[in-house]
Parts: structure tokens; sequence; C-alpha cells
């Protein structure tokens, strides 16, 4: 993740500089050499992406190119809020290490699981959710597409709730994950999460950022902390932040960071006569296509 930046860019290794400073990390090798066994601890996984996400803004803003809106997915939120200077990179940096380790925290206390549904309506899945919670605690995670939705929760009651899709011919995938993350089994983060925050400046945003938990924008520096202490638990609303963008009239989306994945929900997402042109900027072969057809 980031080698081709990181060669190219003295911005770039200044960046990895600043976050392995702040998180005591080896970030370079974590991103550049793995393993993939260490890379996706989220106690690792969290500042290495978070610092090939910066990397990337770096860049693209060196090159000249100032986004008018923002938003992440999660813990690309938080990469969203330093685009609009809500954070500093230094901030944003702390806050990810701090989210990234007490997630890690009460994953340790707290055995979870997290399966993608495929095929049926969010209604739908709220309805198998709610049936299942008998066997455990279980909750929607993430709203990705119309019909891709995230569950979450004990693995009891995860697979009962994957089991009902099933008979309702959606699909079921269980998701190599850690921990059950946006759900009520990590909420003991919660309280020390906002004490985390209420010691990091927050600022007026330069522009919108439309949040995961409300799926609109939030102005206010304290609400926005507010926000951001309820993402942790809370659904990530990504089908309605990305319907509000076409809402706003949004024509050009600019996905930073490793992979690819936001950039595929959003071809699946948006109407085919919705005049739109997207990027994936994860290597310099990419960074140029960018530059060559929006300068």
């Amino acid at each position: 993740m980031g080698v081709d930046f990181h060669q190219e860019y003295d911005v770039v290794r200044e960046t990895f500089d600043m976050v392995e400073d702040l998180v005591k990390l080896h970030i370079r090798r974590l991103c550049f050499k793995g393993p993939m066994e260490d890379l996706t601890k989220t106690i690792h996984l969290q500042p290495a992406i978070t610092a090939v996400s910066l990397s990337t803004l770096q860049i693209i803003e060196k090159e000249g190119l100032q986004a008018d809106v923002s938003a992440g997915h999660s813990l690309g939120e938080y990469s969203a809020l330093c685009a609009a200077r809500v954070l500093t990179r230094e901030d944003t940096v702390r806050a990810v290490m701090k989210r990234g380790e007490l997630m890690h925290r009460e994953a340790g206390k707290h055995k979870g699981a997290m399966t993608a549904i495929l095929g049926l309506t969010i209604d739908t899945v709220a309805s198998m959710v709610q049936e299942a919670q008998s066997a455990g605690a279980v909750s929607i995670a993430n709203h990705n597409m119309e019909r891709q939705i995230v569950i979450t929760g004990s693995p009891v009651a995860v697979e009962k709730a994957a089991a009902l899709a099933v008979a309702q011919h959606g699909k079921a995938i269980p998701l190599k994950v850690s921990g059950a993350w946006h759900s009520d089994l990590i909420k003991g983060a919660e309280v020390d999460f906002k004490n985390f925050l209420d010691t990091i400046e927050f600022k007026p945003p330069v522009h919108p950022v439309i949040h995961n938990a409300v799926a609109d924008v939030v102005s206010d520096p304290d609400e926005i902390r507010s926000v951001m202490v309820k993402q942790l638990c809370n659904p990530v609303k990504w089908y309605d932040t990305l319907k509000q963008l076409m809402k706003d009239q949004v024509d050009v989306f600019v996905e930073i960071g490793p992979g690819k994945v936001l950039s595929g929900m959003l071809q699946k997402t948006i109407p085919s006569d919705y005049p739109a042109r997207m990027y994936a900027v994860n290597t310099m072969k990419s960074l140029e296509d960018l530059l060559k057809e929006i300068s």
C-alpha cells in the first residue's frame, strides 16, 4: 500500500515519518511488506490505511486539486475530516490510533462476527436482524449499496440472521474481521473515545463533510465531535451518503487510499444516465490519469 507514492514524493515520506513518530509502529514495513496477518490487525490497519490516505490527499492537493465536499466510509471518515480541515493531520492520526486501540480492546472482551447480506433490501434485513436478536446481539453495521448490507454482532446471532437471509433467497458472505465493528459489542469504547476526542480541537469544515452516522452534513465542530463518537457503534449509512452526493449534483468522485472498493460501490449505485466521472487514486498511473483528465 502506497509504495509508488512513497518512492516519488517527499511529502509522502514526510507523512509516513509523522505517522510512525506518533503511533510508534513500523508503518512503512506493514504497508509495503506486511505480512498481511500483521497489517490487518485493526490496531495496525487503522493507522496504516490512514497514512496511505493522508499521503494520497497530500499529493492531490500538491497538484492543485481541492475537494468541494468530502465523505469517508467508517475509518475513511477521519481522512475526510482532515480534507475539510476539521482535524489536523497529526490529530487525525491520533484519533484513528486511539479508535483502533479501543476497538481492539473491546473485541478482546466480546467475540464478534460480521457478514455481508446481498440481494435483500434494508427493511428486509432489519426485520431479520430483529428476529435474530433472540440469539444474541446483532445489528446492521453498513448499508453499502441498495442491496448490500453488512450485519454485525455475536457469532451465533449473526449466523442466525444470515440463515434467515438465505431462506429469503439472499446471499450471505462471512467477512474476515477481528471484531463486531459498528455494534453494541464495542460500546464499552464509547466513553473513553469521547474523552479522548474532547482533548482534540475540531474546527469548522472548509467544505461540507457528509457523515456516516447521519448521511448528512454537520457544520458545528462540537456536533461533529459527537457524531464521530456515535459513528463508532452506529451503522455506516453509505448508500444514503451516495444518494446525498448525487442530490447535491456531485459529478467527479475521487477515491483515495488503498483499493477501489468504494468506486465499485459507486459504479453499481449511480444511474446510467447520471453524469459522473470516477477515479480510484492509489498508484502513480491512476494519479496521472486523474490529473490528465481533470486538469
